[in-house]
């Protein structure tokens, strides 16, 4: 992100066309693409050795640089809201963040106008905010362009340029970008200069303060050349896609005119091959967002990036993520008065004239909208200085006779591998249980059981390991609307005054354990159901098998058979959930 060399803000953060333009423009790519793959098919991995994932995001953590430091920006913050003790059986956080914050995601609105201001740079790329991007576009094969050579080759203050020659240089010694390429410049800036403070000024203060030599980036000339051959995502392990001292926008707004998406403050570019890995860049689906934090990761190795980088290359990708928005019940209005979680809040903080738009952060609880479900969620880290509240004490004797220990863990969110929440989609349709719990008995959820997983199974093959089961309730797909029609989401199960979502009983966990499951994901607001005691029970299964949930999806009845689920959640240090966003490919 950079300022406006008059002191007005200029979103510089940002997508891809929408609607009939995006598919005419993508099919006309595509034709063209497929010229160009048959010149050439490179592959960086041999196809029999096994695949891995590579993560390419910043953590993020109040005392590293990773937010953009010029005022009025906001600083990241965690607060530990609650901690698993006398007054909660969980470990609850609260999150302060904005697009800005660590690896981030920019789309075209960063510097596109919408249309309907009529504006030199207006287009209907202006409205491709970050939860309409289509799901496609958000991975492709990793082609690193190696720029080292720039890296601090320019005097403080200024950004040596990435030229169309440095792309050129690539292509001479690869092959020709094309249509489904992310162009990924490694320069290896965010690997030597992301640190704690105060040496992590050197990231982006100390440049913008002209101490130190810019970050290499692109200028407007490269972008355009990379428009010519169909590149419609790039990265870069810069801070910003923006050279500096003012070309900033001017490359921002070459590249978001065409519809591209790119990464900024990627990392780790170096663990990748020129081409052949599958890269893919995933955050939470804020409306309106003309930028977003994110998390940046590739697979290597063996045959699944092939197989990813054909699907996205040909669109065959399904969104599985709700759009987040303070009209939509995103987070949990909690059972009895108090014990609701942060509400989602969009804050207003700087105004962009020319785009009217708003640069706005997030105050959420960090288990709003899509979101990740940690073994510390539930699981204290170590022995309790004050104990569980009586009523939960006995629910844990309870628990630990029939399932064996809870046991303890600090597996906190940005230390849960990614390679525990992508993996082949199985999904499980338990939508049958609607209805099957006696209205004198709410508030309850049915209850998801061995014997319809076994039945299941019957029907559709066994679960593997690796599999990423994925509960197909229909809940949020028939109940996520926006006030005041939200109230059969959270509130009308919890209070008794509807049928609860069918939830995940402990007894399936421990069946799923069985089949070397790691991660469970629902379409319903969470995997435990409207009943305290048994919810809990159900993480504490989770959580000492150190399996993980994703819940909050929906659109699951159209995932494909034989389709890969995707999900990865921010990567906050000591964080207990986790915002993300979650896609199959197929």
């Amino acid at each position: 992100m950079t300022r406006h060399p008059h002191g007005r803000s200029h979103l510089h953060r940002g997508g891809s066309p929408i609607g009939a333009g995006l598919a005419r423009r993508a099919a006309t790519l595509a034709a063209a693409a497929a010229l160009v793959a048959a010149l050439s098919m490179t592959s960086g991995a041999v196809a029999d050795e096994p695949s891995r994932f590579v993560d390419h995001s910043l953590l993020i953590a109040p005392e590293l640089p990773c937010t953009w430091p010029s005022y009025p920006f906001p600083r990241f913050q965690i607060t530990h809201q609650r901690r698993i003790g006398p007054d909660s059986a969980y470990n609850v956080d609260v999150l302060l963040i904005d697009g800005n914050t660590g690896t981030q995601l920019d789309v075209p609105p960063h510097s596109v106008a919408r249309p309907d201001l009529n504006r030199e740079k207006s287009g209907p790329l202006g409205l491709a905010f970050t939860d309409r991007i289509e799901a496609w576009q958000f991975g492709g094969e990793a082609c690193v362009v190696d720029v080292r050579d720039l890296l601090d080759q320019a005097p403080k203050g200024v950004s040596p340029l990435v030229l169309r020659q440095h792309v050129e240089r690539f292509e001479a010694a690869n092959r020709p970008l094309r249509f489904g390429d992310v162009a990924l410049f490694r320069s290896d800036y965010s690997d030597r200069y992301y640190r704690p403070f105060p040496e992590g000024r050197r990231f982006i203060a100390d440049v913008l303060d002209r101490q130190a030599p810019g970050y290499p980036d692109p200028d407007p000339d490269c972008m355009e050349f990379l428009a010519s051959r169909g590149v419609m995502a790039l990265g870069t392990d810069s801070a910003s896609m923006g050279p500096l001292p003012d070309l900033a926008e001017p490359t921002h707004y070459a590249g978001l005119k065409h519809g591209m998406i790119w990464t900024e403050s990627a990392t780790n570019l170096g663990a990748l091959p020129a081409t052949g890995a599958f890269y893919c860049m995933l955050g939470p689906r804020h409306e309106g967002g003309p930028y977003g934090e994110g998390r940046a990761f590739s697979i290597v190795g063996g045959e699944l990036p092939a197989r990813l980088i054909d699907s996205a290359r040909n669109r065959r990708a399904v969104e599985l993520s709700p759009v987040l928005s303070p009209r939509h019940p995103v987070t949990n209005p909690g059972i009895g008065s108090g014990e609701h979680r942060q509400t989602y809040l969009k804050i207003d903080f700087l105004y962009s004239e020319y785009l009217d738009l708003w640069h706005h952060a997030h105050l959420m609880d960090a288990m709003a909208g899509t979101h990740l479900v940690p073994p510390s969620y539930a699981l204290p880290e170590k022995e309790l200085d004050e104990p569980y509240a009586p009523e939960v004490r006995g629910w844990l004797e309870e628990y630990e006779r029939r399932y064996g220990e809870r046991g303890f863990s600090s597996l906190t969110t940005e230390k849960v591998p990614l390679d525990w929440t992508c993996g082949p989609a199985r999904v499980v349709d338990v939508r049958s249980l609607v209805g099957s719990v006696e209205r004198s008995q709410w508030p309850a959820s049915p209850e998801i059981t061995p014997a319809l997983l076994e039945a299941w199974e019957a029907e559709h093959g066994r679960l593997r390991e690796g599999d990423v089961v994925l509960l197909r309730t229909g809940h949020l797909d028939a109940h996520y609307r926006e006030s005041p029609e939200e109230a059969g989401a959270w509130a009308d199960p919890q209070a008794g005054k509807a049928e609860g979502w069918p939830a995940l009983g402990p007894d399936a966990v421990v069946f799923l354990k069985s089949r070397g499951i790691r991660c469970v994901g629902t379409d319903a607001p969470d995997l435990g159901g409207v009943d305290a005691r048994r919810a809990l029970m159900t993480y504490w299964a989770l959580g000492s098998r150190e399996m993980v949930g994703v819940e909050f999806l929906h659109n699951l009845g159209n995932v494909p058979d034989g389709a890969y689920f995707l999900f990865a959640a921010l990567k906050i240090a000591d964080c207990h959930g986790g915002p993300g966003r979650a896609i199959v490919l197929y």
